[in-house]
């Protein structure tokens, strides 16, 4: 593989398996038999491509892989949404186009990417080879995989997003907002794209009288209110913010609260001072697993502050479809990623293009694939736990729905591991959840939590108050009875003894 002067278009396709992705190891090789597209086996495959306005070459035929010249008529130094919709690729692929002085690349909304620019063949297969592993595998994480639970995903599969408006002191002023048309036009993209990871449903309402916890305190620079980043932890008042309405929040579903707090006339404006010393251009925090808050000034703060009489306002849509871009930003770091589109890398920094459905389809198979895997790693735990907890409780009766919903988890968890083998995350995100319910179900099941909370010594701190009185008088009769016994067989022994000598 070599670049010339004229413009040569170089596309390099690797089939990452899933085993891969969790569990790398530093001496796999790659397999050249038979090639599967997608796929998450031991076999996959790297197809190289290098075009030109003469020739075209590749180096091996997969069925996966576009026909060769395919991307000849698509310009790459054009704009990048047109580009990104010419190249949408159902396989992960990196364009590399030799040309031009800047080296630029960019990740799109689907399964690939395209590098524009002179670079050399080492710096073109070190920058694509980046792109597949950090970005398209890891999802952009410098961290590299995560373990433990990442997504703030309930047991059943479920999230609750809870929209709360707080007005902090309604004497002041009193805000609303229409947060139907932000659920329709927004949030509703969003939670059809997550339906493979997780079942979305959304709550909002609006409170008063809900102070924060933190103090804050003027500054002159910023003519505004302060307070820093180590007043976060006791921002939120749990004491007085009822946000959890929700029948969910009781349940084993998981609840994501995002706020937009109005402070009152007292502190308002009210800005959030970062540790270097400046302002939160969001004005905005996230508490990781809880959810978001975000402090909204009304513009017109200082003057509403000197009316004698509140006023009522409904928050426009233009405002609060910025504060609703903040809180989609917010629901992406929840979920592990970045809330930029920036990816800065060892051999130079690419650029992510956003959806409008708030995640990207390779960002949705990043997704799909962590949650499949904790969301196995969990049933097979709860499993286990459960066969220890039947074994360690021998007169435990099994019901027939327990083994039924044990025998459909295995299957679910079976049919996980072979969508995610043929590259179908969707599906295997579906199934693995689908496993996870059905081993909770299970162990948490009615008869088994009865029994198991009803040992030996349990009965025998309920029943001994009641049976101890009763034993006590049994055994003193038993007692009188055994001595009357003796001093009978006494006697009689000692007629028969004396009926025997006469």
């Amino acid at each position: 593989m070599s670049f010339t002067s004229n413009l040569h278009r170089l596309r390099l396709e690797i089939l990452h398996c899933h085993s891969r992705i969790f569990h790398p190891q530093p001496n796999d090789q790659i397999d050249s038999q038979t090639p599967q597209c997608g796929t998450c086996s031991p076999n996959h495959t790297v197809s190289v491509v290098l075009n030109s306005n003469s020739h075209c070459l590749q180096s091996r035929t997969a069925s996966c892989s576009p026909e060769c010249g395919a991307i000849r008529s698509v310009e790459l130094d054009g704009d990048d949404e047109a580009v990104d919709e010419a190249l949408e690729w159902e396989v992960y692929s990196v364009v590399v186009v030799n040309g031009g002085e800047e080296v630029r690349a960019v990740v799109g909304k689907y399964r690939h990417a395209w590098i524009v620019g002179r670079v050399s063949e080492a710096e073109a297969v070190s920058r694509a080879a980046e792109i597949f592993v950090k970005v398209f595998v890891n999802g952009g994480k410098e961290e590299g995989l995560i373990h433990g639970e990442f997504m703030p995903v309930g047991a059943d599969g479920t999230v609750v997003l809870s929209f709360n408006l707080l007005n902090a002191d309604p004497r002041d002023w009193v805000y609303d907002w229409d947060f139907q048309s932000v659920d329709e036009t927004l949030l509703a993209p969003i939670i059809e794209a997550m339906k493979p990871v997780a079942n979305i449903s959304v709550e909002s309402q609006v409170l008063y009288h809900m102070p924060k916890s933190s103090l804050s305190y003027w500054d002159d620079k910023w003519d505004s209110y302060i307070f820093s980043t180590k007043d976060l932890p006791f921002f939120v008042n749990s004491n007085e913010w009822h946000l959890d309405t929700s029948i969910a929040a009781g349940g084993r579903s998981k609840m994501l609260h995002f706020v937009i707090y109005i402070p009152s006339a007292k502190e308002c404006p009210l800005l959030l001072q970062l540790p270097d010393g400046d302002i939160s251009k969001t004005n905005s925090f996230i508490s990781p697993m809880w959810g978001g808050v975000i402090v909204w000034n009304p513009q017109t703060c200082r003057k509403d502050s000197e009316s004698k009489h509140p006023s009522r306002h409904t928050i426009s849509h233009q405002d609060l479809q910025k504060v609703f871009e903040v809180f989609m930003g917010q629901f992406r770091q929840l979920f592990g990623f970045k809330s930029d589109n920036l990816y800065v890398g060892a051999s130079g920094t690419s650029s992510l293009l956003a959806s409008e459905r708030g995640f990207t389809v390779w960002e949705l198979d990043v997704l799909s694939r962590m949650h499949t895997c904790f969301n196995l790693h969990s049933c097979a735990t709860t499993l286990g736990s459960l066969s220890r907890l039947v074994q360690s409780l021998p007169r435990m009766i099994i019901m027939d729905e327990i083994g039924k919903q044990v025998k459909y988890s295995l299957e679910a968890a079976k049919l996980a591991q072979t969508n995610a083998s043929h590259g179908i995350y969707n599906a295997s995100a579906v199934s693995s959840r689908q496993a996870r319910s059905l081993a909770e179900d299970a162990f948490f099941h009615p008869s088994i939590m009865s029994v198991s909370y009803y040992s030996f010594e349990h009965c025998f701190a309920v029943y001994s108050p009641f049976f101890l009185p009763v034993s006590i008088h049994v055994l003193l009769a038993a007692v009188r009875e055994w001595r009357r016994h003796k001093q009978e067989n006494k006697k009689y022994l000692a007629w028969k003894t004396k009926v025997i000598s006469s």
